[in-house]
């Protein structure tokens, strides 16, 4: 595993589940992660997201939304799908990438009020950043005893 550890997540739209997962990565793996997403149909980055996102303090307004194919080609070590059209349609990257499926519901194909579809925002959020804080612990684990090990 390269260092350090580059990670894609992708989306259909990439304007919610995604664009958040990536700004989580961001804050909680520091520069022990590389990060991005992207979308198989980019939609624009969902203003409740950024919200949802500002309201735990970290700024996700400078993240644009991205097609897939901006990243065909390059080598990553780990593709997170975030939803199930994406897993199910996720092409071929090249060298040792590791495939990982975390569904979430689609915040934003929630419907209501700005307040109801908010708290959607905020429910999938959640379920990211526990996934994301435990998945960092164990990769930042892997890094400490490679480097124990005296492996790069």
């Amino acid at each position: 595993m390269a260092y350090p550890i580059r990670v894609l997540f992708l989306c259909s739209g990439n304007s919610a589940r995604s664009q958040m997962a990536e700004g989580l990565l961001r804050f909680y793996g520091g520069e022990d992660f590389e990060v991005w997403s992207a979308g198989l149909e980019p939609k624009g980055l969902n203003p409740l997201a950024v919200k949802a996102m500002a309201e735990i303090d970290i700024d996700i307004s400078r993240q644009r939304s991205k097609h897939l194919d901006e990243f065909l080609g390059r080598p990553f070590d780990f593709i997170i799908t975030v939803c199930d059209r994406a897993r199910d349609n996720c092409p071929t990257f090249p060298g040792d990438s590791e495939k990982i499926h975390w569904g979430y519901d689609d915040p934003a194909a929630a419907e209501g009020d700005e307040e109801t579809r908010l708290a959607i925002f905020r429910r999938v959020r959640n379920e990211i950043r526990q996934r994301i804080s435990i998945w960092v612990a164990a990769q930042q684990k892997r890094i400490k005893d490679q480097r124990l090990r005296g492996e790069s």
